[in-house]
């Protein structure tokens, strides 16, 4: 079997190569769409029939992971796609101890896997150049922030670091039981989310505690699969330089809100990098913006280790013909 050239231009930017033109990709969430698998699955084949991308990141709603715990959460509207919690499941410390492990074959986790299978079988029958796809891991931190609200959760980290600390053990083996079961979806790798590597949120050394250890168990869990992404989620004060040396082939963040520019990643990293445009420059009313920032990109890397893309999710109201050009111009050579 051939291999996609999506799939050969990736590899060339991960192993440091001229790629025939840089990968580019964007991604959104699709409230309603990600309750169901195949309304799932149907709006990232449609998103990829519309725009040809060469990496697919499967967006599910946040609560994906949560919900067979208990969680209940609802989309009202948010542009972004976020959903609102409206019943979460931690209220006291002891709670952390009492979450059990949960089964990857059952519920709303067996819905997701349902998604990501039917995005595979149909990227190989319908597509000539299939894309990789990859599938949303968020962290065991961000995970908890959804199950207790983050003020909570950070006062029980600090209060009863034991209790939470088997809570983050539960979550980790959770997530890694969905992963090994994503696995045989067919996912190139994995888009691993990361929301609490922020100064403004805790110290280095509470993320070394309570953050490190659970990326680094996950992270060698899908050590296996040849298309990691992590994420480093917030437009400020990221602990970029704790997260730089992740073993994974690419590296997102927020690189036009938070300082960090897409050349210094590619000093502090091995990792390519995935970035350069602004997703509120392609909120704008022309592409304008996103276009000068796509051209600075380019500049900035040379051309390599770079997949152009943005920082975080692109609002759903994003105008298509802004989404359009950034698509175009990834072909300019």
């Amino acid at each position: 079997m051939t291999q996609s050239l999506k799939r050969r231009r990736l590899e060339a930017i991960i192993n440091g190569e001229r790629p025939d033109r840089p990968p580019v990709s964007l991604w959104r969430h699709w409230p309603g769409d990600d309750q169901a698998a195949e309304s799932l699955a149907a709006a990232h084949l449609k998103w990829q029939k519309d725009y040809d991308w060469d990496l697919i990141k499967v967006s599910p709603a946040s609560s994906y992971c949560l919900v067979d715990w208990g969680v209940k959460d609802k989309w009202e509207g948010a542009a972004e796609g976020t959903r609102t919690y409206q019943k979460r499941l931690i209220k006291k410390p002891s709670g952390w101890e009492k979450l059990q492990v949960l089964d990857p074959a059952k519920g709303m986790l067996a819905t997701q896997l349902k998604g990501l299978d039917l995005v595979g079988e149909a990227l190989e029958k319908e597509f000539e150049d299939s894309p990789p796809f990859i599938a949303t891991i968020f962290s065991p931190l961000a995970q908890a922030k959804n199950l207790t609200g983050q003020g909570r959760m950070l006062s029980h980290m600090r209060s009863h670091p034991d209790a939470f600390r088997r809570g983050l053990e539960t979550i980790t083996e959770s997530t890694i039981a969905y992963l090994e079961a994503a696995k045989k979806t067919g996912i190139s790798g994995i888009f691993y989310a990361i929301q609490h590597a922020r100064y403004e949120v805790m110290s280095p050394a509470e993320y070394q505690i309570f953050g490190r250890p659970f990326d680094e168990e996950i992270l060698a869990a899908a050590s296996d699969l040849w298309l990691n992404m992590v994420h480093i989620h917030g437009e400020k004060e990221i602990m970029f330089d704790l997260i730089a040396d992740y073993p994974v082939q690419l590296l997102n963040w927020h690189d036009r809100d938070t300082g960090f520019t897409l050349a210094y990643g590619l000093e502090q990293s091995s990792a390519a990098v995935c970035g350069g445009i602004s997703r509120w420059s392609l909120l704008q009313e022309s592409p304008e913006q996103a276009m000068a920032e796509a051209e600075e990109s380019r500049e900035l890397t040379g051309g390599q280790r770079l997949m152009l893309g943005v920082g975080c999710v692109i609002m759903t109201n994003t105008p298509t013909r802004n989404i359009r050009a950034l698509r175009e111009c990834a072909d300019i050579g």
